[in-house]
């Protein structure tokens, strides 16, 4: 998929109060405005891989770009194509290249407070991007607030055409991977909400590892031992779209409420047809925005203070964190992403069939 990005007043809007936090809260060895030009402007950014989501693609890498060229630092982005072994590689280049502070979207917990021990060691900043590395050493967490997107997955399924009403709800889940935080905060979040639902019953409850093959294997096995399930519970697109071709082979898509997470062009498609009920939209540049800014201070010598603190699983110590609010993507305002800038209309409608569906649905193509 590709995407470009243009400056939004919506899009910035979301990371508008945590870079205002950041410029408020910077205290350190520079002058109050923040002007002293670092002696270090280089920045490490480890990204996980090209399956997962399309944002580690394009969306990412493009943002960050444009964030680094802003504040005029020298930015190495790489992506470790789903390897431990290729990251912490990576990792020890970047830091035998100088860097002063590394970005890091680690692939697992272990692999991750390997590369933050070996950072720290060498005096190197580290900061947690999107995801925790729970056990780490990171000095800050930038991400969105991933509980919350959660309890937004959770309630909008309830709202969902396909259960809205019923008495009873029999419905499965679909979690992300094991091995990232992110996950299990998901379904902190939207089990808290399912969980106390009247007259709902999760009937299974597996992990589809963020990959499109393993989650469609997995329904495909949950369909089988529940045909009457009214409800899914996907983690996020990627994964929805394997959920959704399942159905379809069975004349069930439509007729059983999907969700998803990540409002990539393919899950916009999907709600506009009516086989997703909704997708969470998490515009990159509310963690990029954030993170190259703070990256920026660090490497001025400042010390910012984070407006929270997201509490580490495994050490229990409470990391600064900066954490951008969601917001859920149904029919009635499909076309917000695109509007932002967030996705172009041609990546969203390629067809002459689907050009005609965004246009129904407020998306212009040019």
């Amino acid at each position: 998929m590709r995407t470009t990005y243009r400056t939004a007043l919506a899009v910035a809007g979301i990371a508008g109060l945590l870079l205002a936090g950041l410029t408020a809260c910077g205290s350190g060895n520079t002058n109050s405005s923040g002007s002293a030009a670092p002696a270090n402007t280089k920045v490490g950014i480890l990204l996980p891989d090209t399956a997962s989501s399309p944002r580690w693609v394009s969306a990412d890498p493009t943002v960050l770009r444009q964030q680094c060229t802003a504040s005029k630092l020298t930015c190495y982005i790489d992506n470790a194509n789903g390897s431990a072994t290729t990251q912490q590689s990576q990792a020890q280049a970047l830091i035998n290249a100088g860097v002063g502070v590394l970005m890091v979207v680690n692939l697992d917990p272990g692999s991750g407070k390997a590369i933050e021990a070996l950072a720290q060691q060498h005096n190197v900043v580290t900061i947690d991007y999107d995801r925790l590395t729970t056990g780490g050493t990171a000095s800050y967490y930038v991400s969105y607030d991933n509980v919350k997107v959660g309890q937004d997955q959770g309630t909008a399924l309830t709202q969902c055409p396909e259960v809205k009403g019923k008495s009873s709800v029999g419905y499965v889940e679909i979690d992300g991977a094991a091995t990232d935080n992110n996950a299990t905060q998901f379904a902190q979040g939207y089990n808290s909400v399912l969980s106390k639902q009247p007259g709902w019953t999760k009937l299974a409850d597996q992990s589809g590892n963020w990959d499109a093959a393993t989650a469609q294997t997995v329904f495909t096995t949950m369909l089988g031992q529940h045909p009457g399930l009214n409800a899914v519970m996907v983690a996020n697109d990627t994964m929805a779209q394997s959920v959704i071709n399942v159905l379809k082979a069975q004349g069930l898509a439509g007729k059983v409420a999907v969700s998803g997470q990540d409002s990539t062009a393919g899950g916009l498609d999907n709600v506009m047809a009516g086989t997703q009920c909704f997708t969470i939209y998490k515009p990159v540049a509310g963690e990029a925005q954030v993170a190259v800014k703070l990256a920026a201070q660090i490497l001025a010598g400042q010390k910012p203070a984070a407006p929270t603190t997201v509490k580490d699983p495994t050490t229990g110590r409470e990391v600064p964190a900066y954490l951008a609010d969601p917001t859920v993507i149904t029919k009635a305002n499909v076309a917000r992403p695109v509007n932002d800038g967030y996705l172009t209309a041609a990546s969203v409608c390629p067809t002459s069939a689907l050009a005609k569906l965004c246009a129904a649905n407020g998306i212009k193509n040019p």
